[in-house]
C-alpha cells in the first residue's frame, strides 16, 4: 500500500475518533476499524490473492479502502454494501480521494435484501454491519463463495452477543476452520480451501 494512502487512512482514523466521540447516536458514528484489525484484514486479503470482496458495511469507507488497496495489485474488485446514503455518499469522496473508487461497486440499501440480488462468486467476505442478522446474510453469501475463501466478521468480542448467531453458525461450517483474534473488538476468521 503507498505511502499516500496510508497517510489518509490515518486522517480518517483521527476524524472517525472525533466524529464518534461527539455523537450520541450510534447509528450516526462511523465506527471505523481498530487500526492493528484493517492491517490484519488487509494482510489476508493480500495474501491469499482474493479478486472478488464483498463488504457488508462501507459507512466512510475506511475498511472499504484498506480492501480496494489490498486486492487493486491483483486487478481485485470489492463490492460495499451500506444502508446509510449519507455514508455511502461520505464513502465515494474517501475513496475518490485515495484513487480508489474505480476498484469498488457500492450498493445502497438493507443488505440481506441487496445479497439476494447478487450472483458472486465471492473469495473474501468482511461483516461489518447488522451484527444481529449477520448470519442470515451469511446463508445467502454461503453458496456464492468460490474456494479457496475467507469469511470475516469484526466485533467477534464486542459487544458481547450481538454476533452470537453468526459465530454459531460459522463454528458449525464442517468445512471452514474458525478462529477469533482478540484484536481490537474481535475479529472472526473463517477459511475453506479448495474444493
Amino acid at each position: 500500500m503507498n505511502t499516500e494512502v496510508r497517510k489518509f487512512l490515518r486522517e480518517l482514523e483521527e476524524y472517525g475518533r472525533a466524529h464518534d466521540a461527539r455523537q450520541p447516536d450510534r447509528s450516526r458514528k462511523v465506527s471505523n476499524l481498530h487500526p492493528d484489525t484493517a492491517e490484519i484484514v488487509s494482510m489476508l486479503a493480500r495474501s491469499s490473492g482474493a479478486k472478488r470482496v464483498l463488504e457488508i458495511g462501507t459507512s466512510n469507507g475506511y475498511s472499504t479502502i484498506w480492501l480496494a488497496a489490498s486486492v487493486a495489485p491483483a486487478d481485485g474488485s470489492v463490492i460495499s454494501i451500506d444502508r446509510s446514503r449519507e455514508k455511502q455518499k461520505l464513502a465515494r469522496e474517501n475513496l475518490l480521494k485515495a484513487g480508489l473508487l474505480k476498484y469498488v461497486d457500492l450498493r445502497c440499501g438493507d443488505a440481506s435484501e441487496v445479497v439476494a440480488t447478487l450472483s458472486g462468486p465471492f473469495d473474501f467476505v468482511f461483516f461489518d454491519a447488522d451484527r444481529i442478522g449477520a448470519h442470515k446474510q451469511l446463508a445467502l453469501i454461503l453458496p456464492m463463495l468460490a474456494p479457496p475463501a475467507f469469511l470475516l466478521s469484526d466485533n467477534a468480542l464486542s459487544p458481547p452477543g450481538e454476533l452470537a448467531e453468526y459465530l454459531t453458525m460459522v463454528k458449525g461450517l464442517k468445512q471452514f476452520q474458525h478462529v477469533v483474534i482478540p484484536v481490537g473488538k474481535g475479529l472472526s476468521v473463517a477459511f475453506t480451501g479448495p474444493s
